[in-house]
C-alpha cells in the first residue's frame, strides 16, 4: 500500500488522432479549411451594417457568417492545441518550441483578417440584433455568443488597432513561452537525487521534515538563481497589459478578466472579503492548531502540507486512484462514471512525470468536433488522485457541452472550475466514507489544507497580483521588490503559525498563472465555494440535483454564472453566500480542533 508508484508505468497520451507529427498533411489540410471559412467570412465584411434596417436579411447574415467563424475557429484551435499539447511534455525540445510558436504566428495572421465582424457586430444596436434573431429562428442559438461578444462593446479599439494587436500577439506570448522553458528546465539536487519543479513542490509533502526543508531551500536558490529572468517576463507581461487596458479604458486591471468570466467586480470584491475576513478564523486557526499537533509553537513553510503522521503517507497506483474516481463519479450519476471511463480507455491522459515536462495539471478541450486530453504529474499521493479526479471533471463537463459547438461550449472560468471542484470533493466523500479512525484524522487535516490551498491562498494569489500590478504602473519591481509584495500577501493570509523563512520571498516565480493569466486565480475560490453550495444542494436532495447539475454542465457557456445557479435556489451576488462556504471550512476546523484536542502532541 506504501510502496511508491512506478512512474514508468503511467500511461502517456498519443496525439496521433490529432496529427500524427508536426508534418502530418492533416495541419496543413486544417489550417486550409480555417483560411477558406474565414476569407469567406471576409467576403461578407460589410454586409452586416447593410442588412441592419432588414431584420430577416440580417438574421441569415449573422446566421451564416458566425457558423464560418466557427468553422475557422476549429481549425486553428484544433492544430493550436496540437502544437500545445505536444510542446508541454517536452519544454527542452527546442524543434517543439518552435514549431508551437510558428503555428500560433500563423494561426492569428488567418485570425486577423476577421476582426472586422465582431466589430461590425457591436456597431449594431441591441434592438436590431434582437429583430434579427427573431425573423430568422436558426440565429436565436448563437443569443449567448452574441451577448458575449457585445460585453466588450465599450472597450473596443479601431479596427486599424485591434488587428495591431493581434498581428504582435505571438511575439507577446514568447514572453509566457520564456518563463515556461525556464521552470521547466529546473532542477535541484537534493541529497543524491536531482529533482524536477514538480518533484520539487511534491515533496514539500513528505512526512520526512529534513527531506521537506532540503526541498524547500533547494527549490528557493533555484527560483533565486532564475528570478532576475522570471521578473522580467512577469514585469514585461504586466507592462504590455497596462498599455493595452489603458487603451481599452478599463478602470483596474482585473476589469478584463472578470468580463471575459460574465462576472460583476462587485461579486469578486465580495468573494474576496469573505475569505479575508474568515483569516484568523481559518487559516489562522487551524496552522495554530497543526503547529500544536506538531509539537511545535510556529510551522516553517514548508510544513504547510506536512502530513500529520511521520509514517510514509499512503501511496494509490494508478489503477486504484482510477477506481476512487469511477466509483465516485459514479455515485453521482452513471452517466458522470462513463463519460470518464472513456478517458481511461483511450491514450487522452498524460500521467507520467519525466524530464522536459512542465510542471502542473489541466483538461484541454480542443474544440467541440474532439476530444479533451488530461494532463498532470501523478505521483501516487492523494493529492494527486484528487488532481486526477479535478481533471477528469473538466474532461467529463467539456465532453457534456460538446453538442453545443466550439464557440457555446466555451465556459466562464467561474464556472468552468465546477465540474472540476465538485469531482475533487466527491472523491474526498469516498477516501473518508473508506478511511480507518486512524486515518480520518489526517484526511480531514488534507482536506481543510485543500480548502485552504484553494480559497484562501487563491485569494492571497489574487491579493498579490493587485498590489503587483498596481505597483507595476509606477515602473518596473525588481525581484526583490516582487518578494517584498509576495511576503507580506502570504503573511497576512498564512497567519503568525506560519514562518516564512529565507528564500521564500521567491516562491511567487513558479506560479505560472501570474504570466499566463493574470487574475485568472480567484475563479478557484469562487468555484470551491461555489460547490460547496452545490454538494449542499445534493446533500438535501440526491436524486434530483443529478439531473439539474449535468443541465449546468452541458449548458457550457450559454448561461451566465446567475442564470446556471437559479435552478438551485443560489444567488452567488451576495456576500452571504461567500461567507456561508467559508463557514463549511471553518466547521471542518472546528471538526480538527475536536479531533486533535485530547491527542499527545508529537515533537519534530
Amino acid at each position: 500500500m506504501n510502496a511508491p508508484v512506478k512512474t514508468e508505468t503511467l500511461p502517456q497520451w498519443r496525439l496521433d488522432d490529432l496529427y500524427a507529427g508536426r508534418t502530418d498533411p492533416r495541419i496543413e489540410a486544417d489550417l486550409a479549411r480555417a483560411k477558406q471559412a474565414n476569407d469567406d467570412l471576409v467576403a461578407l465584411k460589410g454586409r452586416f451594417l447593410a442588412a441592419r434596417s432588414d431584420p430577416k436579411s440580417l438574421g441569415e447574415r449573422l446566421d451564416h457568417g458566425i457558423a464560418l467563424y466557427e468553422t475557422a475557429t476549429n481549425g486553428l484551435w484544433s492544430v493550436g492545441a496540437y502544437a500545445s499539447l505536444a510542446a508541454s511534455t517536452a519544454r527542452d525540445d527546442p524543434a517543439w518550441s518552435k514549431f508551437e510558436a510558428d503555428l500560433r504566428t500563423r494561426s492569428s495572421q488567418i485570425a486577423a483578417e476577421s476582426l472586422f465582424f465582431t466589430l461590425e457586430i457591436n456597431q449594431l444596436e441591441d434592438v436590431e440584433i434582437e429583430a434579427a434573431l427573431k425573423a430568422h429562428k436558426p440565429a436565436a442559438r448563437w443569443r449567448p455568443w452574441i451577448r458575449r461578444v457585445r460585453l466588450s462593446r465599450p472597450h473596443e479599439l479601431s479596427a486599424e488597432l485591434e488587428r495591431m494587436l493581434v498581428d504582435r500577439g505571438p511575439a507577446v506570448a514568447n514572453w509566457s513561452r520564456l518563463s515556461d522553458e525556464t521552470l521547466a528546465r529546473l532542477s535541484a539536487k537534493v541529497g543524491r537525487d536531482t529533482l524536477t519543479l514538480p518533484e520539487l513542490l511534491n515533496r514539500l509533502s513528505s512526512p520526512d521534515a529534513a527531506q521537506r526543508k532540503a526541498a524547500a531551500n533547494a527549490l528557493a536558490k533555484a527560483l533565486a538563481d532564475r528570478t532576475p529572468t522570471l521578473a522580467l517576463c512577469l514585469n514585461t507581461l504586466a507592462f504590455e497589459k497596462q498599455v493595452e487596458d489603458r487603451w481599452r479604458n478599463y478602470p483596474d486591471p482585473a476589469a478584463a478578466r472578470h468580463l471575459a468570466n460574465e462576472v460583476d467586480a462587485d461579486a469578486v470584491a465580495a468573494l474576496e472579503a469573505a475569505v479575508v475576513e474568515s483569516y484568523a478564523s481559518v487559516s489562522h486557526r487551524y496552522y495554530r492548531l497543526k503547529a500544536k499537533v506538531m509539537g511545535r509553537t510556529a510551522l516553517d513553510h514548508w510544513d504547510r502540507n506536512a502530513p500529520l503522521d511521520t509514517a510514509q503517507p499512503r501511496t494509490y497506483a494508478w489503477d486504484q486512484a482510477k477506481a476512487l474516481v469511477l466509483e465516485s463519479f459514479s455515485a453521482l450519476a452513471p452517466k458522470f462514471a462513463d463519460t470518464a471511463q472513456v478517458f481511461f480507455n483511450q491514450p487522452w491522459i498524460d500521467a507520467q512525470p519525466r524530464p522536459g515536462k512542465q510542471s502542473g495539471a489541466y483538461s484541454h478541450p480542443v474544440t467541440a468536433e474532439r476530444h479533451p486530453y488530461v494532463f498532470m504529474n501523478y505521483m501516487g499521493e492523494r493529492r494527486d488522485v484528487l488532481t486526477l479526479a479535478h481533471e477528469l471533471g473538466h474532461a467529463v463537463h467539456q465532453t457534456l457541452c460538446q453538442p453545443l459547438g466550439t464557440l457555446l461550449a466555451d465556459t466562464p472560468l467561474t464556472l468552468a472550475e465546477t465540474a472540476s471542484i465538485f469531482g475533487e470533493g466527491l472523491v474526498f466523500e469516498k477516501l473518508l466514507a473508506n478511511a480507518t479512525p486512524e486515518e480520518k484524522r489526517g484526511l480531514l487535516a488534507g482536506k481543510i489544507e485543500d480548502a485552504l490551498n484553494t480559497v484562501v491562498r487563491q485569494i492571497a494569489f489574487h491579493r498579490f497580483e493587485t498590489r503587483f500590478h498596481a505597483a507595476r504602473l509606477a515602473g518596473e519591481l525588481s525581484p526583490d521588490e516582487i518578494g517584498g509584495l509576495w511576503l507580506e500577501v502570504m503573511g497576512e493570509s498564512l497567519g503568525p503559525a506560519i514562518r516564512l523563512n529565507k528564500g521564500y520571498e521567491h516562491y511567487w516565480a513558479y506560479v505560472s498563472h501570474f504570466v499566463h493569466a493574470p487574475f485568472y486565480v480567484y475563479a478557484y475560490a469562487f468555484g470551491d465555494l461555489l460547490v460547496r453550495a452545490l454538494m449542499e444542494k445534493r446533500r438535501e436532495d440526491p436524486e434530483g440535483f443529478a439531473p439539474l447539475y449535468e443541465a449546468l454542465l452541458a449548458a457550457g457557456g450559454t448561461k451566465t454564472y446567475v442564470e446556471a445557479l437559479a435552478p438551485f435556489g443560489l444567488n452567488p451576488r451576495e456576500k452571504a453566500f461567500w461567507a456561508a462556504g467559508m463557514k463549511q471550512i471553518e466547521r471542518l476546523v472546528d471538526e480538527f480542533e475536536a479531533l486533535v484536542s485530547p491527542q499527545q502532541t508529537r515533537a519534530q
